[in-house]
């Protein structure tokens, strides 16, 4: 029997496995997908926010202003980029200066660092590229960016090295509470574990169905979709740009990625409750995310565009997030409702749920746990120096597979063979970002294929794009005619 089952791998799941290897616990994660962050936490803006913008009574302004001070010695420890380059919340009409005191008052109750009201030449000066008729801004330098995917992945990695399960293709279809815990089933397999934290995302509501009749809470999917620009737009913009906060959120951004690339969006579309796999684009909602970014920005390089992607975030129906044990059960966690801040609350959460942990099971302190994670090697990113040695080491890192982004075979390998290591196109490119540059995987994507078939023996018919049925090749042409 497992201490601990978590149900979800995305950025709540993993973050939430990780800490708890800080103690001698039994634990394991498990998820739907096919790899770990495949739901809202692959499709995010990587914002963590400063902190200002939910109410200081709330679970999202808690846990907002706490996780975003966890976060510059989380990414050191587990190599994961994370720059703070602050945002700016753009006054676009002259009543919503208001607004921009009223966020500062209260990220001032939340212990929110360096905030300050900026005029409209102080915005344009830091900002030659913004709306000239604005009327001011609030600046929060504390605000950054991350990849969200690529934090997940670190955490399950890291929960792994320190004794922690995984198990991914797992859907729960049964859950039964019994003497000393609970039994965890997919049909196949069960697993048994004494307490469970369900971080299941869009679909934490109906996990938690599988264990009463009357759950406390409903999701919905809200969804969001983005503009990619190219690395050539890269210095358009320097700091996270956010229009005045509205009832469906905090509108429609402009944000620079920690791979120097640009996102445009999200927009707010609530969806029906039975679409939780609705992560297609459309015409009409897309020039919605063009119309409004232009109001930020109006010479925005949309030349430079080389994708355009949806995702899905758990609205609650209700204001704030839901990170609680059951009042029914015993033993049942929820953390649930994890719209934005979510990824910047993440650590915190951690946190907090690792304490109703210890509170619950009275584990001793791991001796062992160590927060480390191996660093991969970034090939573009290393001298040619650093290079050369690399490549007489291991002629691997001297073939270039994905031109675009100047990802070697080396990383490619590695990334496969990590804990938490990728097995689809999708899992290698959130890892190591061969597919992510211009001819989004045109050229590279045959290659990582050929290395994912033979990195782990089995055919390239087995290879797939992301999750089931997603197979790219079915066989020989000519068989096949």
């Amino acid at each position: 029997m497992y201490d601990v089952a978590i149900i979800g791998a995305g950025i709540m799941g993993t973050s939430i496995a990780r800490n708890l290897m800080r103690y001698n616990l039994k634990v394991i994660f498990a998820d739907r997908e096919n790899d770990v962050s495949s739901g809202t936490t692959k499709a995010n803006s990587g914002i963590v926010h400063a902190g200002y913008g939910a109410d200081a009574d709330t679970l999202q302004g808690k846990f907002n202003a706490r996780g975003n001070a966890l976060y510059g010695d989380l990414c050191k420890e587990l190599s994961v980029p994370f720059k703070r380059i602050g945002s700016l919340v753009l006054a676009l009409r002259p009543e919503e200066v208001q607004t921009l005191g009223e966020l500062k008052q209260n990220g001032e109750k939340l212990g929110v660092p360096g905030m300050k009201i900026l005029n409209r030449e102080e915005v344009l000066k830091l900002e030659p590229n913004v709306n000239p008729d604005i009327h001011g801004a609030l600046y929060a330098p504390s605000a950054g960016i991350v990849e969200p995917w690529e934090l997940a992945v670190a955490c399950a990695e890291n929960a792994i090295d320190n004794g922690a399960e995984m198990l991914l293709n797992y859907k729960v279809s049964q859950i039964k509470k019994i003497e000393n815990g609970f039994e965890l089933s997919n049909g196949s397999r069960t697993i048994s574990a004494k307490l469970v934290i369900n971080c299941a995302g869009v679909y934490a509501d109906e996990v938690y169905r599988l264990i009463t009749d009357t759950p406390e809470f409903k999701i919905h999917p809200r969804r969001g979709q983005y503009f990619l620009l190219d690395k050539t737009a890269h210095g358009f913009v320097n700091h996270i740009l956010f229009p005045c906060p509205s009832k469906l959120g905090k509108g429609v951004l402009i944000v620079p990625t920690v791979d120097h690339n640009i996102l445009l969006g999200p927009d707010s579309e609530d969806l029906d409750v039975n679409c939780k796999e609705s992560t297609e684009t459309t015409l009409k909602r897309l020039n919605f995310v063009r119309e409004e970014v232009m109001k930020l920005c109006r010479n925005i390089p949309f030349r430079e565009n080389i994708t355009t992607f949806a995702g899905l975030r758990a609205e609650p129906f209700g204001e704030d997030f839901i990170v609680s044990e059951s009042p029914q059960i015993s033993g049942f966690f929820n953390v649930a409702g994890m719209k934005s801040p979510g990824l910047s609350s993440a650590p915190a959460i951690a946190e907090h749920v690792s304490a109703w942990v210890q509170d619950k099971l009275k584990p001793e302190p791991n001796a062992k746990f160590d927060p480390i994670r191996r660093p991969r090697i970034k090939f573009v990113e290393l001298s040619s120096e650093e290079r050369q040695a690399l490549i007489r080491k291991d002629p691997r890192f001297g073939r270039v597979i994905c031109r675009c982004e100047t990802i070697t075979e080396g990383e490619i390998v590695d990334a496969i063979h990590r804990n938490a290591g990728g097995r689809s196109l999708n899992a290698i490119k959130r890892r190591v970002r061969p597919g992510a540059g211009r001819c989004q995987g045109g050229f590279c994507g045959p290659r990582v294929l050929e290395l994912l078939a033979r990195e782990l023996s089995c055919s390239p018919t087995d290879i797939l794009q992301e999750g089931e049925g997603s197979n790219i090749l079915i066989g020989k042409t000519k068989e096949e005619a």
